[in-house]
Order: structure tokens, then C-alpha cells, then sequence
């Protein structure tokens, strides 16, 4: 794999930089020569390609007077402590975000940014070293206050890290696992250490709070591939759901562990996993019980039992199709946006198992062409499933297989994501076995070989 970019802190270095730059009225070269710095460097920079040498940076905290915030910046690697402007920048409602950085001497710079650069920088921990901020200057001294006195945790506090969870489920997205596993581990460990100190009324909110954090480090560890590490923190994150009582939460744990045993080639698991999740005792939600009915026949196809399968995705269409309503609030995030159409793009591993590939080549095609150019992770995906069964076809296009599975490294180098090199590394033994002595089959093995970390 190619080395990582310097990421969240050299972004929030060069965005902090660049307004002061420019509040000083300087061009690059300008500040270059004050500074005895190349500029194209500092352009660099200020493009969060790269970090400025520790001892350059005193010379240009002194040259734009920033009164030592860059050199801050610099020794603590972004954590100096941004804080929302309140107003028409607010999160929830703007596509634009302004940050105040408050000076040591007390002056302030505002720091324009879109709201994916803030996703990106929120979920990388770039805008503080654990705690992300997003809210006004009051909230950082009382998230310190609740942290060192458990007892005094309060509903705002527990609303804080549900609004950073839902940014961390934005950025998932875009940016892969690779980048997010750091800060959302170091949120769960402070979630938890509230949670042995938590009275009621809201011991049992930040418990389901603690749980969603838990399922989604379930998650990213399946998406860069430590299977074992995400079913124990799947497990765990059940655990804290029954404890909230927060039934279907805890019967959703069921469907993504036997997602896990789907990666794991426990076929059976796949199958007794998402049927007990429809057998729960207790209130579930409908699009809960189709997306486990989709599961259960995902393992009836890798089994081999077609009729149950296809039986068991017309019953998931029934059910989505007679309850259209948006989920409840409180349902699993991933409901939300379970519908008809991400049970067809489902649905098509199915028609793949079953050797439809032509059906499951539409479904993708489709898919793909709807989706926004800046989910990465989830294109590439798709794009590495489509290359897998246009290479299994009726008709195979090996040329078009591999041209798709070379768009679909770009975002596992990107994203870091196991689930693509997973079907990449499907297409490869497709290729080698059928093809291996195509021009394309061997430039895809190569960058293949080039793209996947070593053992």
C-alpha cells in the first residue's frame, strides 16, 4: 500500500495558515522570502500535502504574528482547540463551516471550510487529539468537567457524541476505515469511562450512545479486515444494547455478526444469525426484519439453497414495500436508509451465487451510476463486485473485468478497505485461471500485488 498523506493535521495545518496568510495580505512568494522558505513548499502546505519543519514554523508564527497558535499546531499535530462560530455556520445546516481559533493572546481567526473537509477533519481527530469539537467555546470545559466528574453528565453531553457519531457515519464513506478506527476507539474509551460513573436519568441513554459507537468499531474493523476484532466488539456492542434496553439495536448486532460469518465462510452461522435476529422477543422494527430476512437468504445462496433464498428476498421486498415510512428515529442508522433499492444492490450477490450474473451486472451498473462520485469506499465496492461477475458472465469481458478492478485498487489504496481487495483478490484468481496470459490480466495482478499490504 502506498504510505498514508500526512492527513487531518496537516489539513487543519495548512487551513489555518492560509487564512492567516491572507489576513496578512501576502502572496506565497511573499511569505516565503520573510521567511526563508521555499513557497512551493508552503503551497504544499497550506494543501495539507505536508508539514512544515518544527523550526520553520516559529519563523512564520512570528512573521504572521500568530502569537505561537502554528507552532501550537505544529508540536501537537492539529489539537489546538477550534470551537464552532454559532450562527449560520452551524453544522446541521450549512454546506460551509467557520471555526474560531482562538490566539494565545487572546486574538481569534476564522477558518472557512466545506462541510466535508469538516467531516473529514472531525473524523480523523485532526480538530483535537480525542475530543472533536462542534459546538460553542462553552462545550470543550464541560465535556473536561463531565470527564473528570462522571456524576455530572447530562443530556447535552450525550447528544455531543451522538452528533459526532453521525459525522463519523458521513465520513465512513468517503474516507474508509483506515483513518477513523483511531478516534472512534478513543471516544468509545471515554464513553465508557462516563459510563461506570453514570446515574440515572442517563446512564441508560449513554449506554445506547456507547453501543452505536460499538457497533461502528465492529464495523470498521470488518472493513479492513480483522474479522476477529469485529465480532468481539459486535458482541460487546450487543451487550451494551441489551443493558440499554434497546431491543433493536441488540437484534441488529445479530444481523451484522452473521454478516461477519458471511466474510468468515461460516455459511451456517450466516443462516442461524440473521433467523434469530427475526425471532427476537420484542418490538422490531420492520425494515429490521426485512434487512435480516435479506441476510438469512444471503446464506441459503452461499449454501446453495436458491428457492429459500429468492423466497426470502420476495418476503424482505414485501415488507419494505408495505411499510415505506422513514424508520423510527431511534432505530440503527443503517435503517434509515434500507429501502427497495439497497435490498436489490444486496440482492445481487444473490443472483451471483446463483449463476444470474447478467441480473447482477444491471443491479450493479445501475447502482454505480446513482451514486455520488465522493463515496469512495462504497463506488469502489460496487465497482470490485461488478468487475467479479462481468468476468463470471455468460459472456465474459476479461478486458472490461480487469479495467473495472483497476479503478476499484485506486479506492482500496484510498480507502484501506479489506472488502474491496476481497473481491479484487476474487478477480484475480478469475483472470489467472481463465486468462492468465492476457496483457490485462497480468497488469492487474501486478498492481494488485502492488496494492495489498504484506502478511
Amino acid at each position: 500500500m502506498q504510505p498514508d498523506p500526512p492527513g487531518g493535521s496537516a489539513q487543519m495545518f495548512g487551513l489555518v495558515l492560509r487564512q492567516l496568510r491572507g489576513q496578512a495580505g501576502l502572496s506565497l512568494r511573499e511569505l516565503g522570502k520573510r521567511a526563508l522558505y521555499d513557497y512551493t513548499r508552503l503551497s504544499r502546505a497550506e494543501n495539507g500535502e505536508t508539514l512544515i519543519p518544527a523550526e520553520k514554523v516559529r519563523l512564520l508564527d512570528e512573521v504572521l504574528q500568530a502569537g505561537g497558535l502554528l507552532i501550537a499546531l505544529r508540536e501537537a499535530a492539529g489539537t489546538a482547540v477550534p470551537v464552532l462560530a454559532p450562527g449560520p455556520g452551524s453544522v446541521e445546516a450549512s454546506e460551509s463551516v467557520t471555526l474560531e481559533v482562538r490566539l494565545p493572546d487572546g486574538g481569534i481567526v476564522h477558518v472557512a471550510m466545506s462541510r466535508r473537509q469538516f467531516s473529514q477533519l472531525l473524523a480523523t481527530a485532526a480538530l483535537s487529539p480525542v475530543l472533536p469539537v462542534v459546538a460553542g467555546p462553552g462545550e470543550t470545559s464541560r465535556l473536561t468537567r463531565v470527564i473528570e466528574q462522571p456524576a455530572l453528565l447530562d443530556g447535552e453531553v450525550i447528544g455531543y457524541f451522538r452528533r459526532i457519531l453521525a459525522e463519523h457515519y458521513a465520513a465512513d464513506k468517503m474516507l474508509g476505515p483506515r483513518r477513523l478506527i483511531r478516534p472512534v476507539l478513543a471516544q468509545i474509551e471515554v464513553i465508557d469511562g462516563l459510563r461506570r460513573g453514570a446515574r440515572p436519568p442517563y446512564a441508560q441513554p449513554l449506554l445506547r450512545v456507547l453501543a452505536q459507537y460499538g457497533e461502528m468499531a465492529g464495523w470498521l474493523q470488518q472493513d479492513i479486515g480483522n474479522f476477529s476484532a469485529a465480532a468481539n466488539w459486535t458482541r460487546q456492542a450487543a451487550e451494551w444494547a441489551h443493558c440499554a434496553g434497546d431491543t433493536q439495536l441488540a437484534a441488529y448486532m445479530l444481523v451484522r455478526q452473521s454478516n461477519i460469518a458471511c466474510l468468515t465462510d461460516d455459511y451456517g452461522g450466516v443462516v442461524q444469525l440473521a433467523a434469530a435476529a427475526r425471532r427476537l422477543p420484542g418490538p422490531i422494527e420492520p425494515r429490521l426484519t426485512a434487512l435480516a430476512s435479506q441476510q438469512e437468504a444471503r446464506g441459503h445462496a452461499l449454501l446453495g439453497d436458491f428457492r429459500t433464498c429468492f423466497t426470502l428476498l420476495d418476503k424482505a421486498a414485501d415488507i419494505l414495500g408495505g411499510h415505506p415510512a422513514p424508520a423510527e428515529p431511534s432505530a440503527p442508522v443503517y435503517l434509515h436508509h434500507y429501502d427497495l433499492g439497497v435490498l436489490q444492490e444486496q440482492a445481487a450477490a444473490c443472483y451471483r451465487a446463483a449463476g444470474q450474473a447478467d441480473t447482477a451486472i444491471s443491479i450493479l451498473e445501475d447502482k454505480i451510476s446513482a451514486m455520488p462520485v465522493s463515496l469512495t469506499r462504497d463506488r469502489g465496492h460496487l465497482t470490485a463486485k461488478l468487475a467479479v461477475v462481468v468476468a463470471q458472465s455468460r459472456q465474459p469481458d476479461p478486458s472490461r473485468a480487469a479495467e473495472l478492478g483497476m479503478t476499484a485498487i485506486d479506492a482500496a489504496r484510498h480507502t484501506g478497505s479489506a472488502r474491496i481487495l476481497r473481491e479484487l483478490r476474487t478477480l484475480s484468481d478469475e483472470l489467472s485461471a481463465r486468462w492468465p496470459d492476457r496483457r490485462e490480466s497480468r497488469a492487474f495482478r501486478d498492481a494488485l500485488a502492488a496494492a495489498t499490504p504484506a502478511p
